[in-house]
């Protein structure tokens, strides 16, 4: 739990958003007694994955059966308290690309989410949040695709635009999707300036 409390420490939050969020997670890792686990019923950690392609102008994304929704892909910690090693796992299995990779293994983003009550396997959840660490990892678009039934019905790639119109979630186009393709954006110019700096 150490290191992600020093990989929070050292985030640079990207907006207000993402500065009273970071605070949030912080004080809960400080004060929370099974944050990582279901067990807590309030809140638990989370970790979600912005999976892009080599020229990054496509994202996969999965259609969410409890949601509804095209959104992206994640999970539970359950008690992994290494939440890259978490959101790996979680695009292997609700897309079956096999070959996904971190662009860096630094936090991409950082979410407080709200989780509204639902049924799963017969059993009601109640509304509960989850605090979300978000990685940007990159995947071949050409490897076959297959869905996981018990939580999504479909798994396909986007065009960034794409992504954020297929998502029938507001809040989360609005306020995450968007948010995250913008992030995108300034790290892909960040790799093109690198690779041809410009001549002063």
């Amino acid at each position: 739990m150490e290191d992600l409390i020093r990989q929070l420490t050292r985030f640079h939050p990207w907006n207000e958003q993402e500065r009273r969020d970071r605070d949030v997670i912080l004080n809960c890792l400080k004060t929370c007694p099974d944050i990582f686990f279901r067990t807590n019923p309030t809140m638990h950690m989370s970790a979600s994955a912005w999976v892009v392609n080599r020229h990054r102008d496509r994202v996969l994304m999965a259609y969410h059966n409890i949601y509804d929704s095209w959104s992206w892909l994640g999970g539970h910690a359950d008690g992994d308290r290494n939440l890259l090693a978490v959101a790996l796992r979680e695009v292997r299995e609700e897309s079956g690309i096999t070959g996904v990779r971190p662009v860096s293994e630094e936090i991409f983003s950082l979410e407080v989410l709200t989780v509204d009550g639902h049924e799963k396997r017969g059993v009601y959840v109640p509304s509960h949040l989850h605090l979300n660490v978000t990685y940007l990892l990159e995947a071949d678009d050409r490897e076959p695709l297959s869905v996981k039934p018990d939580e999504n019905s479909a798994v396909a790639w986007f065009g960034l635009d794409e992504a954020l119109s297929a998502s029938s979630e507001p809040w989360f186009r609005e306020r995450i999707y968007g948010k995250l393709n913008e992030k995108l954006k300034e790290t892909a110019g960040k790799r093109t300036e690198a690779k041809y700096p410009i001549a002063k």
